[in-house]
């Protein structure tokens, strides 16, 4: 948006469509239900896909609806994009695979939701990715199970009601995680304070 700062109900409103809608003036965001859209030329084309002019390819890709969604979600975190996905395990997969790749080593705790579990346990393993799963109040344990290649401590709060109990657990986790050199993801889903 603009270099002001900005209410954080302003943010809410106006942050991804700062205009409004060119073709009908709307202030309300349009919902654009497209899967595919139109090229100017074959060079139009093969600049967008080639990533030189920026611009909607495809709606798996691409779609205007959801960029504003996604940054308004980034503004109201103090974020600088935003990407947003079709479920929390598509998160969870998207964040994690970003970190880890095969060879690296993943440590998360016991109570995470059991699709992260299988994910992690299952899933990437397949993949190459490592994991060991820890007892969240034995911090001897976690300290252990961290490896020269371990690239993340995964673990779940809010949505997770065996882990909402274990916010202290979070500050220890980071207090060991600054002394190890590891990185901390920490899943809270619905974290924006305006759901």
């Amino acid at each position: 948006m603009s270099e002001k700062k900005l209410h954080f109900e302003t943010l809410q409103l106006h942050v991804g469509q700062e205009q409004a809608d060119p073709a009908t003036d709307a202030r309300a965001v349009p919902i654009y239900q497209t899967t595919s859209y139109v090229f100017h030329n074959s060079q139009h084309a093969a600049d967008r896909f080639g990533l030189r002019d920026a611009g909607n390819i495809y709606g798996r890709l691409t779609n205007s609806t959801q960029g504003v969604l996604e940054s308004r979600v980034a503004a109201l975190e103090g974020g600088v994009g935003g990407l947003a996905v079709a479920s929390g395990a598509a998160a969870v997969t998207y964040a994690i695979t970003n970190i880890a790749y095969a060879g690296d080593h993943v440590v998360a705790t016991k109570t995470i939701y059991g699709g992260t579990y299988n994910l992690l346990k299952h899933t990437l393993s397949r993949y190459g990715i490592e994991s060991t799963f820890v007892d969240p109040d034995n911090y001897e344990e976690l300290e252990n199970a961290i490896k020269p290649n371990t690239k993340l401590v995964y673990i779940e709060t809010l949505g997770n009601p065996n882990e909402l109990r274990k916010l202290l657990t979070v500050m220890v986790f980071l207090w060991l995680l600054i002394t190890l050199s590891a990185l901390l993801s920490l899943y809270v889903p619905l974290s924006t304070e305006l759901i």
